[in-house]
């Protein structure tokens, strides 16, 4: 006789709550998806976090498990390279990959829209907007939710998945029970955002180069621009929350006039409204999160950002929340269902893996902001894609490692990022490098360099 599937709860339905809904209800799981926020299709406000989001390929292995993957293309725009804009408005590409490899600008609230609608769609699987969590019982899985602030509904189930977010309250609640030994830190980065955008032409095409991420790096700040499919650009400032140079300086109008004019002058005729638009805006922080444990009894566990908050700057938020997804839906067959097993194993794989995604992320920032206009920096990227294409097997690039290879875990990839590091500082110190760099000499230290340093 069958044992009986256990009825599940997921606390959030961002992209990655309704992800792992999906994925559950396909397993035969009846599954409970409850969501603090009203329904965003419905009240055409999306209330999530609207800035784009960079899909790459461990987002679209995940889509690709539930039949999402090319529904979800439809509304994405592949982007090739970045395209850096100097002080002066010169422009310079770095590709992304090889191949036409892309990563590809897609709306967070589409496709979370397109998510829960898919949930829906599942036989076991119900959504409840407008239930706040309000009360959780580790021993056994019951919740209690807030419906309107006043009426408390009650619901039980035999695992809940905290998929709340970065401030999640299921986390919350965990921390404050009075044994639980759990390790928790929030760092908010000295750094934090503020979106503006750039109107599509009056025919519907857009004003920069569409199948690129646009980045304005001015070292302790940059801009970015992501494409979308209506012929706008969604862009975001990051800059230091306080400081000299901050948001906290920038407060009239003829300072930030001046602060636009000085460093983005080419985007400055392209952007709506950006003075406006920036002095009618509160910066939104930009934070890290690192827990342990993520499973708490065998009876509750944390995804996505619950458990492992980061920073943009690797474009692998989303990503990272949907492969989490796809090794727990892999695990259930693995483990045959034994739900202590898999959460142990997901635990055990998963934490390792998105403590080197947060710190790689944390380092982007100076990579983007400063480094993609540096001419040593740009000298570094051309070498490595050349010997990449030489000896494929034996150098992958860190970002095409992280972005392009979800084969290659996230903690192989940093650690494999080091040695690399250090084999190219070596190669970057040789007479005439800028010079010489296409020469056999170069190629022929750094493969002896990488047999020896890579192939341990």
């Amino acid at each position: 006789m069958d044992t009986p599937r256990k009825k599940i709860s997921i606390a959030g339905a961002g992209p990655v709550g309704a992800l792992l809904a999906v994925m559950l209800g396909k397993k035969g799981y009846k599954v409970d998806l409850f969501e603090s926020r009203p329904d965003s299709r419905k009240t055409s406000v999306y209330q999530g976090k609207s800035i784009n989001l960079a899909l790459s390929d461990r987002g679209w292995l995940a889509l690709k498990a539930i039949g999402l993957d090319e529904d979800i293309r439809q509304h994405a725009i592949p982007m090739y390279c970045r395209v850096m804009h100097d002080i002066k408005g010169n422009l310079t590409q770095q590709p992304y990959g090889s191949d036409n490899q892309a990563i590809w600008s897609v709306s967070r609230a589409g496709i979370n829209e397109q998510l829960i609608s898919l949930a829906e769609k599942e036989p076991l699987v119900d959504v409840h907007f407008d239930h706040r969590l309000t009360e959780l019982n580790f021993e056994d899985a019951s919740s209690r939710y807030s419906t309107d602030g006043h009426n408390i509904k009650h619901h039980q189930s035999d695992l809940l998945f905290g998929a709340d977010g970065a401030f999640s309250k299921v986390r919350r609640l965990a921390q404050e029970l009075p044994r639980q030994r759990m390790s928790y830190s929030l760092e908010y980065m000295p750094q934090s955002y503020v979106e503006l955008s750039i109107s599509a032409n009056k025919d519907g095409s857009h004003k920069l180069e569409k199948n690129a991420l646009h980045i304005w790096p001015r070292k302790d700040f940059m801009l970015i621009a992501l494409p979308n499919t209506d012929g706008s650009f969604t862009c975001t400032l990051f800059m230091n929350h306080e400081g000299e140079l901050s948001f906290q300086t920038l407060n009239t109008q003829e300072i930030v006039t001046k602060f636009f004019e000085d460093n983005f002058m080419d985007a400055l005729a392209l952007l709506d409204n950006p003075i406006e638009n920036f002095l009618g805006k509160s910066a939104s922080p930009l934070c890290l999160v690192h827990v342990y444990p993520w499973i708490i009894n065998n009876k509750v566990g944390l995804v996505g950002d619950a458990a492992h908050a980061m920073v943009p700057f690797y474009g692998q938020g989303m990503n990272c929340g949907f492969e989490d997804c796809r090794i727990l839906n892999e695990l259930i067959d693995e483990y045959d269902h034994n739900w202590d097993h898999i959460l142990s194993a997901y635990q055990q794989e998963r934490k390792p893996n998105c403590d080197a995604i947060i710190e790689l992320a944390k380092r982007n920032f100076v990579e983007m902001s400063d480094l993609a206009g540096d001419e040593n920096f740009l000298l570094r990227k051309k070498i490595e894609a050349k010997f990449h294409t030489m000896y494929p097997q034996i150098w992958v690039p860190l970002y095409a490692m992280v972005t392009f290879s979800p084969h290659i875990t996230y903690s192989q990839a940093l650690a494999t990022g080091e040695i690399q590091k250090n084999i190219m500082d070596e190669i970057m110190k040789l007479p005439n490098i800028h010079q010489d760099w296409q020469q056999d000499h170069v190629y022929q230290l750094l493969h002896k360099l990488a047999v020896e340093k890579l192939e341990k």
